[in-house]
């Protein structure tokens, strides 16, 4: 048992899906896994494991933000011994091609963060995928015909800008879209 998660030892799977909204996390293992454990129900951050497709899967909420999924993130590796964490949750578009329910890998993640300043003091660190994940989920979604866009996502410390107009510089680099976690996940993968 770690401090943010109440699992024993064995309760979570090798591989987590992390969706930052817990009820989401209760919702894909109610839909998707059979003989579903609730394993943490610590500050209402739902944690379950079940089987898909006879293999064991776990499903992690991991809260808004670097902070908030950093915590669970470090918490399931040291702790558990996670091996594959995949976020699985919801951005917004800076290109006119991604549309709502359109599927985004993340190849790599620019930041408004400060999560790595500490890390690499005047010097930028660029948190990457791991290739061998980001082919698997490549390779699937083609034999499956399903319509994906690869490419740089924006983490963001901010929901609510302040300049309605800003993602502009970010969309003309090519960046795909924006949300709150990937590049401290892919930090910490690193």
């Amino acid at each position: 048992m770690s401090i943010h998660i109440e699992a024993k030892k064995g309760d979570i799977a090798s591989t987590v899906l992390l969706p930052g909204d817990p009820m989401r996390a209760k919702w894909i293992a109610e839909t998707f896994l059979e003989n579903v454990l609730c394993y943490n129900d610590v500050r209402g951050m739902l944690g379950f494991t079940g089987s898909f497709k006879g293999k064991k899967i776990s499903v992690q909420g991991s809260g808004m933000g670097i902070p908030s999924a950093l915590i669970y993130c470090h918490e399931l590796i040291t702790d558990y011994d996670v091996k594959r964490l995949i976020r699985v949750g919801s951005a917004g578009s800076y290109q006119e091609d991604v549309h709502i329910r359109d599927i985004v890998l993340a190849m790599s993640a620019s930041s408004t963060s400060g999560i790595n300043n500490s890390r690499f003091i005047n010097a930028d660190f660029s948190p990457t995928a791991d290739f061998g994940l980001l082919l698997k989920a490549a390779n699937y979604a083609n034999k499956n015909n399903l319509n994906v866009k690869a490419g740089n996502v924006l983490t963001s410390d901010e929901f609510y800008e302040d300049d309605p107009e800003s993602y502009k510089l970010w969309a003309s680099y090519g960046v795909l879209c924006v949300e709150m976690e990937a590049a401290g996940l892919y930090t910490i993968a690193a």
